[in-house]
């Protein structure tokens, strides 16, 4: 078998098929239910989930919340307006963040944030810089966070959003990530209850999803790619019932790539004896390439992804790269919106 390249996971997509607004109302996008075991495809609704999926399955959601990582202000000395994109909390008042401009935010450099008022609410010092371009900044009054940023879209989106809350699944709870889950952008009240009334468990996960998700694979060889950490938390109660449903034979499915990252990384660092999961929290940066053995997952909802994105290699390991490239070419030919506001695929 040839070695995998980064090539191998590039398709044609025509830039007007990018979603740049949602649909109304959010079960109403188009879905592609993907079967393994035949290779065939059909062209469906969101709202036709229920009858793709069995009584005992248990659909497996990521419950993070996007906050307002995205902030603006201004260099402290000169008044040059800057931008940061909050990553992650290293500790109490330090974070991981992109800058720009990134020449004017060297370490020590002073910066202030402002609101949409204009008015100032934090002030700032650069720490570091690190290799990869990201800085290590301190912010005073990081309580300020929530009023002064702004939810951060993909860089792909162009168009605002009129509602910031049709970025967050329904069943958000936590803040954390800098991207939505955006398999579950599609979910709503009245399709998990009529999910649930079938005899659908839901469980809820969470992972906090980094900017990592947008960023392309360089490297010729996927392997060399480096993955970026998340942090992820699994209960009790979720691990039980997944443990349960896998001891019985019943299905899991997980919603999106997230759930799928948290749910095979936690079975890889599981001690549990006679299971597969136990509860726990930690970071992972687990790469799923084609080759990899899923323990966990038996199905999978998600969108459509970039080329030569993990996503996309995920998606490749789960249901056979050229299946799943049929099927992208298959979304272009019949007008599928793509992206993070896009349609999405089930794969059974």
């Amino acid at each position: 078998m040839a070695p995998l390249r980064t090539s191998d996971f590039e398709y044609e997509l025509p830039p007007e098929l990018i979603a740049q607004t949602p649909v109304e109302p959010r079960d109403s996008s188009r879905l592609m239910a993907v079967s393994k075991s035949t290779e065939t495809t059909e062209h469906r609704r969101f709202t036709d989930l229920p009858l793709l999926l069995k009584p005992g399955d248990v659909l497996v959601l990521n419950d993070s919340r996007v906050f307002p990582a995205r902030l603006y202000g201004h260099i402290s000395e000169t008044d040059r307006e800057i931008e940061l994109l909050l990553l992650n909390r290293i500790e109490p008042g330090r974070w991981r963040a992109l800058v720009k401009p990134g020449r004017r935010m060297r370490a020590g450099s002073r910066f202030d944030i402002v609101d949409g008022a204009g008015d100032t609410t934090m002030s700032g010092v650069v720490i570091a810089q690190e290799s990869a371009g990201s800085r290590i900044v301190e912010l005073a009054n990081e309580d300020a966070i929530g009023a002064s940023g702004v939810v951060p879209l993909p860089p792909y989106i162009h168009e605002r959003l009129d509602d910031p809350e049709r970025y967050q699944t329904v069943y958000s709870q936590r803040e954390g990530s800098v991207a939505a889950p955006t398999a579950g952008l599609h979910m709503t009240d009245r399709l998990l209850g009529e999910l649930r009334s079938k005899g659908v468990e839901t469980v809820f996960v969470t992972l906090d999803v980094g900017w990592g998700s947008f960023k392309p694979v360089e490297e010729n060889d996927p392997s060399s790619h480096e993955m970026h950490s998340e942090h992820w938390e699994l209960s009790q109660d979720a691990a039980d019932a997944i443990n349960l449903a896998k001891s019985e034979g019943r299905r899991v499915v997980s919603v999106g790539t997230t759930a799928v990252r948290l749910l095979e990384h936690a079975t890889s660092v599981s001690e549990a004896e006679g299971q597969l999961l136990d509860a726990g929290s930690g970071w992972a940066d687990l790469f799923i390439l084609p080759g990899f053995k899923f323990r966990v997952v038996d199905g999978l909802v998600t969108n459509f992804h970039l080329p030569k994105s993990t996503l996309l290699m995920l998606v490749s390991a789960f249901a056979g790269k050229d299946l799943v490239l049929d099927c992208y070419r298959e979304a272009v030919e019949q007008r599928y919106r793509f992206y993070s506001l896009g349609d999405a695929m089930v794969i059974l």
